[in-house]
């Protein structure tokens, strides 16, 4: 596969498109340099991992939270330093952690929440996340690319239109298996089949994926109308 450029695909994972019309092929939507590695003795290709997110919202809010959260709190703690009464709420939180017991429901409740949040927070920071992204394989150490699962959709759809007897293709595209769903209008469906799994096999492997996708591919006869 030539070196794939850096420009956005389709953003649908299910395609759907007959034979008579145009072609497209788009390319990858992410490619990037990846940071201190360097280029291996002879050219040796990198490990082909998953893209990680910058989770630059997910981040950003809770930065935006824990700083209203820190002010609201050093406001009324140099309140109460100037001889000035303490917020309203903050006497009346107080009283009531004071009062009701460890087992009580709104304890809970707010235990489970606060746990609820920081296990998200911990799982995006384990995680590459970009889940419509596959990860390329990577002839060159310093270059990590990926491929927009729509955009790779979009490449197994237009093959396989352009095997003879398909009237329309539809796939759909997933990190594991890749379902492609054709309606065959002319010729023997078990034909057809055999032709597109050989033609999708070869767009498959033609689209430099680190981890190939399986296929399923099923082939029908146009329904009647009326």
């Amino acid at each position: 596969m030539s070196e794939p450029r850096n420009t956005h695909g389709t953003p649908d994972t299910d395609d759907t498109r007959d034979a008579g019309a145009g072609a497209t092929r788009p390319a990858p939507v992410l490619l990037e340099k990846a940071a201190g590695t360097g280029q291996a003795p002879g050219g040796a290709p990198g490990r082909a991992g998953r893209l990680w997110s910058a989770r630059r919202v997910p981040a950003g809010i809770a930065a935006l939270l824990l700083l209203l959260l820190t002010g609201v709190f050093l406001y009324d703690i140099a309140a109460v330093r100037a001889d000035r009464p303490a917020l309203g709420w903050r006497r009346e939180l107080a009283r009531q952690l004071a009062r009701r017991p460890l087992d009580d429901t709104w304890v809970l409740t707010g235990a489970a929440v606060a746990a609820a949040l920081g296990l998200w927070l911990l799982l995006l920071a384990v995680t590459p996340g970009l889940r419509d992204l596959l990860p390329m394989r990577r002839p060159h150490p310093d270059v990590h690319a990926g491929l927009h699962r729509g955009a790779a959709a979009t490449v197994l759809r237009d093959r396989a239109v352009e095997v003879a007897g398909v009237q329309s293709a539809r796939v759909r595209m997933g990190r594991r298996k890749a379902k492609v769903r054709a309606v065959a209008h002319f010729r023997e469906p078990d034909d057809v089949r055999a032709d597109l799994d050989t033609a999708l096999t070869d767009a498959v492997r033609a689209l430099g994926l680190a981890r190939p996708p399986a296929l399923s591919v099923r082939v029908a006869r146009p329904g009647r109308k009326g």
